[in-house]
């Protein structure tokens, strides 16, 4: 069952692959955006719904770690080089 309320939530029936509550929005992406997720889609054979979920959670991840203070660092495994990863 789906009811739209006011603030743009939208109320399902929840599954055991997903939440009771979905918030649908609207997004204009600038162009390297929506190329960047056109790409994703093809490498990934996900959904532009699936993408933006999976981006917007790590997008949380990496600013509570940043906010409580850590670093972020990407390993490359083959030349063993670190590199510490700075959002602006």
């Amino acid at each position: 069952m789906t009811a739209n309320v006011a603030d743009n939530t939208v109320k399902e029936s929840g599954g055991p692959w997903g939440p009771t509550v979905t918030e649908r929005i609207t997004v204009a992406l600038v162009r390297k955006a929506g190329e960047d997720l056109q790409t994703l889609q093809e490498r990934t054979g996900l959904s532009k719904t699936d993408i933006v979920n999976r981006a917007i959670s790590l997008y949380e991840f990496i600013e509570g770690q940043v906010q409580a203070g850590k670093d972020l660092y990407i390993k490359d495994p083959k030349t063993d080089q670190t590199q510490l990863i700075r959002f602006l």
